[in-house]
């Protein structure tokens, strides 16, 4: 595949990558250790955590085998042209493979942590098995021709609208709570930060290449990052603006307990006096 022009835009590319990486990566363990602290999954919306650990296998599934597969790199380059790069570097893999480790260990704090009356809904376990279906009948049909690429931009397809799917149990769960208690902020403002140096990342590629093509050829980059983005500016936006009522109880409880502790010596002191 072709190679880079220019070495600054390289570098650049390199750097946003990585720190898509890292906010990414991290974004996910201020939840893990919010439930570790509260020993309690209460406000983690399950559809959510399960919906995107299937996700992230999918996401998984396609970058591994669009960067290390000969093969499928060939029918890319078939499809797109022989002088596209290609399209999944290497903080791409590296990203899904901890992403779905750290996914299947929120989805275990769900399991042997306090839950209260929430569970997983019949609608979750139903795309769930969409999913599992059109994921076996795509193998079936790219089987008999060898269509790998073909098939894996199946499961690209199939982790991009998970991604817009995962975050709206949540964004609900939020509003019909009026609260975001249990939800991660953390999780959010890292999540946009990776998304917006996800999205710069494939706009350097791209100036480089002078070609957009890396954009629609790996549209499941594209549209993630998008989506990150925008599901993550609601939820700071129920955070901080709709919904700070924790941080309001919290202000008054302490107000509250403080003018007790005044008020207190003054009134056995009034006491005293009228004795």
């Amino acid at each position: 595949m072709s190679s880079w022009h220019s070495g600054i835009l390289y570098v650049s590319y390199e750097v946003m990558g990585w720190f898509a990486f890292f906010c990414w990566s991290i974004s996910f363990y201020p939840q893990v250790i919010l439930n570790f602290q509260r020993k309690s999954v209460v406000g983690l919306n399950f559809d959510f955590a399960v919906i995107n650990l299937i996700k992230q296998v999918a996401y998984l599934i396609y970058n591994v085998s669009m960067y290390f597969s000969s093969v499928v790199q060939k029918q890319y380059a078939d499809k797109y042209g022989e002088k596209e790069m290609n399209p999944v570097a290497t903080n791409d893999v590296a990203f899904s493979a901890h992403t779905v480790l750290i996914s299947a260990f929120t989805v275990f704090q769900i399991v042997i942590y306090e839950r209260g009356s929430q569970k997983i809904s019949k609608i979750a376990y139903g795309i769930m098995i969409v999913v599992l279906l059109a994921e076996t009948v795509s193998f079936f049909i790219a089987l008999p021709k060898h269509h790998w690429f073909w098939l894996i931009s199946i499961f690209n397809d199939i982790q991009v609208s998970l991604t817009i799917i995962k975050y709206v149990p949540q964004a609900v769960m939020n509003f019909q709570r009026k609260s975001t208690d249990g939800w991660s902020i953390g999780f959010s403002l890292l999540d946009f930060s990776g998304g917006i140096a996800n999205f710069g990342q494939m706009v350097f590629q791209s100036i480089d290449q002078a070609s957009w093509k890396n954009l629609y050829g790996n549209i499941g980059k594209l549209l993630v990052a998008l989506v990150s983005v925008f599901f993550d500016i609601i939820f700071m936006f129920q955070h901080y603006l709709l919904y700070p009522a924790k941080k309001s109880r919290s202000e008054t409880s302490t107000e509250s307990r403080r003018r007790k502790s005044l008020d207190q010596p003054l009134t056995e002191n009034a006491l005293t006096e009228n004795v």
